[in-house]
């Protein structure tokens, strides 16, 4: 109907495989980077809030420092394999213990499972995708930056 309108919002991890014409049919092209470590803390305090966990707030954001390089994903994946640590604890017994007996998950269980995953984005495709941004993502505005030139300004104006 009158009025409305339809936003279109794509997302790729192979941008350098975009084509011409599809690249100029996206207006904005913007990169988001794999989280920095308040994003991540964020990430693992919010993937572990429906879990039973003994991990103390220092405990989490040392998790979160021990994670660099992790995408989103990455982190819900450690968070669900380090989940199953206390069942593993528990060994065969695991099927027949009540879920309110089993123990919480632990930073222990975290430290278990990272020496198991590592990041799935390698160094040489943030360095690609860092180099495609440069060259057709969208500028940004930098903060206090002057986005008029002298002969547009208010200033001129008031003359």
């Amino acid at each position: 109907s009158e009025g409305k309108q339809v936003l279109v919002v794509g997302a790729t991890n192979r941008p350098q495989e975009l084509d011409d014409a599809a690249r100029r049919r996206f207006v904005k092209r913007l990169y988001v980077p794999l989280p920095a470590q308040p994003d991540r803390e964020t990430l693992l305090r919010t993937l572990l809030a429906k879990n039973s966990n003994s991990l103390s707030d220092k405990g989490i954001t040392k998790l979160s420092h021990d994670t660099d390089g992790f995408s989103g994903a990455d982190l819900k994946n450690l968070c669900t394999d380090a989940a199953m640590g206390p069942l593993r604890q528990l060994g065969p017994n695991a099927m027949s213990v009540a879920a309110e007996d089993i123990p919480p998950i632990s930073y222990k269980h975290f430290r278990q499972s990272l020496r198991q995953m590592s990041p799935s984005v390698a160094r040489a495709d943030l360095d690609q995708y860092l180099e495609w941004n440069n060259t057709y993502g969208s500028k940004s505005l930098v903060e206090g930056e002057d986005t008029e030139s002298d002969e547009c300004s208010d200033d001129d104006d008031a003359a």
